[in-house]
């Protein structure tokens, strides 16, 4: 028996289980690779912030994948013996704090829910991400993604050395900046305004012949 374990919630919609874990804090996650809508890997992908993972499934095909998540703590091969189960648990015995996301350039594609169906974004192709009410309109050098969230959990996923929020309503990729005039950028075809307490951080980011 293991009594120190709760099971706070179940899942067999991979998008609840997203939204479920992005809202509340959880110590560990028992994941399946294979699900209808996703891998396990794309799941974790779309996570903000992942907790401590226990990977499942039928082979051992993915075990090599698992080693470059540093949130995977083990990987089980079913059927799953009861000794081999502890095992893995007892590795998190101790709490830890959840691992946090690596919000750099390595990270090349987000997941987005738009009338729920996930939908993969390839973060470069990004060259602005606009507010509007409840909706944020994510224009991608292809195709304008509106997704229902909130600027600041699209803002943790984007990698900081290339997006910068420049006003309360606009995240830009300034590798996409065509010119600079007084407050406000050029991107694209789009005049973009430009905060005055956002300017300063905006010129410091970029490399400026003096």
């Amino acid at each position: 028996k293991l009594n120190h374990i709760q099971i706070v919630n179940q899942f067999n919609n991979a998008l609840d289980a997203i939204q479920f874990i992005n809202n509340n804090k959880i110590d560990l996650v028992f994941l399946d690779i294979h699900m209808p809508e996703l891998n396990g890997f794309d799941f974790i992908d779309s996570l903000n912030n992942p907790p401590n993972i226990i990977l499942t499934t039928s082979d051992s095909e993915f075990a090599l994948n698992a080693f470059e998540y540093k949130c995977i703590v083990d990987y089980l091969v079913k059927p799953i013996k009861l000794p081999r189960f502890i095992k893995a648990v007892t590795k998190i015995d101790t709490p830890k704090i959840a691992p946090q996301s690596t919000n750099n350039e390595e990270t090349h594609e987000m997941y987005v829910n738009i009338d729920r169906r996930l939908v993969k974004i390839h973060i470069p192709d990004i060259y602005l991400i606009e507010a509007k009410g409840d909706y944020i309109n994510i224009k991608t050098e292809t195709k304008n993604h509106i997704v229902h969230t909130t600027m600041k959990k699209i803002e943790d996923k984007l990698p900081d050395n290339l997006f910068l929020k420049i006003h309360r309503s606009f995240i830009i990729n300034i590798k996409k900046i065509v010119d600079i005039e007084d407050n406000s950028v050029l991107i694209k075809k789009e005049v973009i305004p430009v905060s005055r307490s956002n300017r300063s951080e905006l010129m410091s980011r970029l490399n400026l012949l003096k």
